[in-house]
């Protein structure tokens, strides 16, 4: 029985323990909504700081940028080429 007690312990205390990601990287702009003086939760969901601070507004809320934003996914568009005029 204390064997059975022993392995249980061991490993359950060998299992990572799994934490929710505080940042979405998929966004610059996260909204820090405050429910008490140290519980607090953040929302990333906002692509600009004006978004963010329509979100915020009359609420117990401010928007900070997004320390672990991945960046954009796609490439930027490439400059068109201006045609030649004949000389």
């Amino acid at each position: 029985m204390a064997l059975a007690i022993l392995t249980i312990a061991t490993a359950s205390s060998a299992a990572p323990s799994a934490r929710a990601q505080t940042y979405d990287p998929a966004y610059p702009v996260c909204l820090q909504v405050y429910q008490g003086p140290n519980d607090y939760y953040f929302e990333c969901a906002y692509t600009s700081l004006g978004q963010c601070n329509m979100s915020a507004s009359g609420r117990a809320a401010q928007c900070v940028v997004n320390p672990y934003y991945a960046g954009r996914k796609t490439a930027p568009p490439k400059p068109r080429r201006r045609a030649r005029l004949p000389a």
